[in-house]
């Protein structure tokens, strides 16, 4: 039977916060404080500590992410995912930090029966969403329609969408399959935020909120012993607009959804999170999934995983999971939470 570890997570209206912020009320002045933001895989990260004024803890902090990015990201030419990307189905020797990652992504792949797939960085290149996203934002989303890939282009590419393609001996991985290429941003941003808390914790820092866009890890309690309050983002509302809060100590909250990166064409929305058997955007009524969990990494894979599989498949497996829970939110404006969430009935969500 699922554990219910997260029955004192209590959803409340509210419409100060959004998933990036945190209560800190508290800590005292001379408990200190510090604070500092980067950008590292097309994402601000910030990280705020309490109980030291040590500014090189935080220095050290983002060096750490920085190598990770470089070691990760399939958008540095000398990463080591982009030289197994361009070995042409050769072997490459990679660190134990990659390999480790790859080898929870071709788990995610086989738990989600590929529907969660580190494979498809051949089709997320062809939508480029991040590109055009970013562009549309100035003409209220809306693109010319040269921008949606052909069905011809997104069939030859989802051809090579395929996780059991990966070959992994010792330290070694090759694709054999040498058109598909390797993306760990559905998991990468998490198995930083857990490396970062890790590293934090062997220097004693106890107390703390390390954020990365839509992914936050709480670090223990607030240096008063009391929860972090973390708010959750309304889709497709302003920035700080939110349609409930969560309540949780040393945890994860990682969502994803469909108004972080889209475009529209003629009034049709097209997002980011593409379903691997179509090659297009997951279209199953849905607007957001937030899941809470121990670790981030598997928060960042299970919020794509379950947003993919949908609303009833996604709860499915969020219930056979042990220490994790989710919020689903649906385009009709239902919220839907798990076994493990105490949801309090005013809560209220308007769709756009």
């Amino acid at each position: 039977m699922k554990q219910q570890k997260y029955i004192r997570y209590i959803l409340l209206p509210t419409t100060l916060l959004c998933l990036i912020a945190s209560l800190f009320c508290g800590c005292s002045a001379n408990s200190g404080k510090i604070s500092k933001t980067g950008f590292y895989f097309d994402t601000m990260i910030t990280v705020t500590l309490y109980g030291t004024r040590d500014e090189k803890i935080l220095d050290d902090c983002f060096s750490l992410a920085g190598n990770y990015e470089k070691k990760l990201s399939n958008t540095i030419t000398d990463s080591e995912v982009s030289k197994i990307n361009e070995a042409n189905g050769q072997f490459v020797t990679v660190s134990s930090d990659t390999l480790s990652l790859i080898k929870d992504g071709i788990r995610y792949g086989k738990i989600s029966d590929g529907t969660f797939d580190i494979t498809i960085g051949t089709l997320s290149d062809l939508w480029n969403f991040s590109e055009i996203a970013e562009t549309a934002k100035s003409d209220e989303n809306e693109v010319d329609a040269s921008v949606v890939p052909s069905p011809e282009k997104i069939e030859a590419a989802l051809a090579h969408v395929n996780y059991k393609n990966i070959e992994i001996k010792g330290n070694q991985v090759r694709l054999k399959d040498p058109q598909a290429k390797i993306d760990l941003g559905g998991i990468a941003k998490g198995f930083i935020a857990d490396e970062m808390r890790s590293f934090l914790n062997k220097k004693g820092i106890t107390s703390g909120v390390i954020s990365l866009g839509g992914n936050v890890l709480t670090l223990g309690k607030k240096a008063d012993h009391s929860s972090y309050t973390i708010g959750i983002q309304k889709p497709f509302s302003e920035t700080g607009t939110s349609l409930g809060t969560l309540n949780v100590s040393d945890a994860s909250v990682v969502s994803s959804g469909i108004y972080e990166r889209y475009y529209r064409v003629n009034g049709k929305l097209y997002h980011h999170i593409l379903d691997t058997l179509t090659g297009y955007p997951v279209e199953n009524h849905l607007y957001q999934v937030t899941i809470i969990s121990d670790i981030s990494m598997d928060g960042d894979a299970l919020s794509t995983t379950c947003f993919s599989l949908g609303l009833k498949k996604g709860m499915q497996l969020v219930e056979q999971t042990d220490g994790v829970e989710a919020i689903f939110v649906s385009d009709d404006g239902t919220i839907t939470c798990s076994s493990g969430i105490n949801r309090d009935d005013s809560i209220q969500f308007h769709a756009s």
